[in-house]
């Protein structure tokens, strides 16, 4: 598959979480988006973007603002396609397409701990329950972070896994089923 059957086959199947994606499509959509990003990026940089510029005595201060809507905009209506094939593709490897979220699911999971630990510790004011409230979170937080900073590289890994042969318990093979 190349580039523009990559983009065509996964704005097509804008919504489809079934059956797999082999290599190229979910790597050549990557590609596309990223250079969506890009372009929008430019877009916003000349057009929606406010340059102030401030001098004091010996100091010189310039400030570029801008609120990137075309960039946001681009992220969105691809946000959708991207995290299909992404799931059609660790389908591809043999994997549940739940995969492609557990960096999300790690990070979501870290957040709410550090905010209930610490904020259950902070209703004790320095006592000897604040301290131990405080102790378990970390000792739950630290090894969730490790995981949670090596999650995203195995993510990364399993998507650059050749197809699993013949067929699996998610469709086909791509490579040998005509698109």
């Amino acid at each position: 598959m190349g580039f523009g059957g990559s983009i065509r086959t996964c704005l097509g199947k804008y919504l489809t979480f079934s059956g797999r994606a082999s290599r190229p499509e979910y790597w050549y959509f990557f590609l596309f988006a990223l250079l969506v990003s890009l372009i929008s990026g430019v877009i916003d940089w000349q057009f929606f973007t406010t340059v102030t510029h401030l001098e004091t005595n010996a100091t010189r201060t310039t400030t570029a603002i801008s609120n990137s809507p075309v960039q946001r905009l681009a992220g969105l209506v691809l946000f959708l396609p991207h995290l299909a094939v992404a799931w059609r593709r660790m389908h591809d490897t043999g994997r549940s397409g739940w995969y492609v979220l557990l960096p999300t699911i790690l990070a979501t999971g870290a957040l709410v701990i550090l905010i209930f630990g610490i904020g259950a510790a902070s209703h004790f004011h320095g006592g000897t329950l604040d301290r131990l409230l405080t102790g378990a979170t970390l000792l739950i937080i630290l090894p969730t972070v490790l995981i949670l900073s090596v999650s995203p590289l195995i993510v990364l890994w399993w998507l650059t896994r050749p197809s699993q042969p013949g067929a699996n318990r998610y469709g086909p093979n791509p490579h040998e089923v005509s698109q």
